[in-house]
């Protein structure tokens, strides 16, 4: 292998800097993944870092979506990285997809509040604290070749004030260098239109000023990934293999992968680390130390300010306690009157029910008075035609003698 062969399988090229940045303490990167699933996201993580990660292939019948966080070790040379990879598991696989973006704020939001929770205890171990904070979110646009999707946009919206934020056109070698070239375009102006902020590579360093310039022009990046190897020539490259032909990856007439490597880990991961920790997490921080009271006010103390919100706080819950005794009272009093036309209603009912009792006793007694005076009558009429009977029986004999 020769030295340039070397240098292209290379994961970290400022190998320098990063030492004299960080010495031979692992270093920490946090790298968030969205998109739809089916996009490549997993093959393009192995290729940017030349690495086979522990992934399951993620189905679409999740009911909602879920951050799945995974820590590696990676080291070359000198260079030892933390590397943790955030997957957005079921993004955009729901037929509602309009909080889609929660899971993934909320996530963001866990890390900045983990780490200001860290910064402001007594005792405070930053140097060895493993921050994972978010440092940047590689955003996966599906290849339409049309306009973004509206989840898409809804998403970044609520992303770009996060995090720094990459947009790439996933599996970009399924449409033309024609279409992909206006899809760019018509990304961007949307982006601009909606005002969504992307991260932008800086340009304010000048040994890096010129290539962070020209590939600000390439943004979003047209990526393909690929771990299989396949031989060009007298050289075995990473492409994928079709009826029509080859796509090679790191060929950059072909696709934008080089670029992305280039711009996220050799040249502007230090920047991402730090544009993180001052924009995205100072606005946290600020925000929320902002609803705790706090504020640049310098004629408050912090134990004057403290005091203040303590008692604010006490006011809050007397007013709260407060308010939901009036509400029990109301309620109680709500519930006695309820009882009160229940017990109204229940004794109507009674009244009711007993007077009919009293009708329908009435009515049985006088039928019974008419029955015991039928049966009187019966018995009177009975006792009748008994004597009668007995009468004519006697006298039927005597005549009998007297014809005789």
């Amino acid at each position: 292998m020769t030295d340039s062969d070397r240098g292209e399988n290379r994961i970290f090229l400022d190998e320098e800097w990063i030492l004299r940045k960080h010495s031979l303490r692992p270093f920490a990167f946090n790298l968030m993944v969205v998109g739809e699933t089916g996009m490549g996201k997993s093959t393009l993580l192995e290729t940017l870092f030349n690495k086979r990660f522990d992934s399951v292939p993620a189905t679409h019948e999740n009911q909602s979506v879920k951050l799945k966080a995974n820590t590696y070790e990676l080291k070359e040379s000198n260079i030892q990285l933390k590397l943790t990879i955030v997957d957005t598991v079921g993004f955009g696989d729901q037929i509602d997809k309009t909080e889609s973006y929660k899971p993934i704020v909320d996530y963001i939001n866990t890390q900045f509040e983990a780490y200001l929770q860290e910064e402001l205890k007594v005792r405070r171990s930053l140097h060895m604290y493993h921050d994972t904070r978010i440092h940047a979110c590689l955003y996966f646009l599906a290849p339409t070749g049309h306009s973004m999707k509206s989840l898409d946009l809804e998403t970044m919206k609520k992303l770009d004030t996060k995090v720094n934020i990459i947009p790439v056109i996933a599996k970009a070698d399924t449409i033309t260098k024609a279409e992909l070239q206006k899809f760019k375009l018509k990304i961007m102006s949307e982006l601009v239109s909606n005002g969504i902020h992307i991260y932008q590579f800086p340009e304010d360093d000048e040994t890096v000023a010129e290539i962070n310039r020209t590939m600000n022009g390439h943004l979003p990046f047209a990526i393909i990934g690929s771990m299989e190897e396949v031989k060009v020539g007298n050289k075995q490259v990473k492409a994928r293999q079709y009826p029509w032909g080859t796509v090679q990856v790191e060929n950059e007439t072909h696709c934008d992968f080089v670029k992305l490597r280039e711009m996220l880990i050799r040249t502007n991961m230090e920047d991402l680390r730090e544009s993180t920790h001052h924009k995205h997490y100072e606005l946290y921080r600020r925000s929320t130390l902002q609803q705790m009271g706090f504020s640049d006010d310098e004629s408050m103390s912090l134990q004057e300010t403290y005091e203040m919100k303590k008692q604010e706080h006490n006011a809050e819950l007397q007013r709260k306690e407060d308010e939901m005794r009036q509400m029990f009272v109301v309620r109680v009093k709500e519930k006695e009157l309820e009882l009160k036309e229940a017990e109204k209603e229940l004794q109507l009912k009674f009244d009711n029910l007993k007077k009919q009792h009293t009708e329908e006793k009435k009515k049985i007694e006088d039928r019974k008075k008419t029955l015991d005076e039928e049966i009187v009558a019966f018995q009177r009429r009975k006792a009748t035609v008994s004597a009668a009977a007995a009468a004519a029986g006697a006298h039927q004999p005597a005549l009998a003698k007297r014809k005789k």
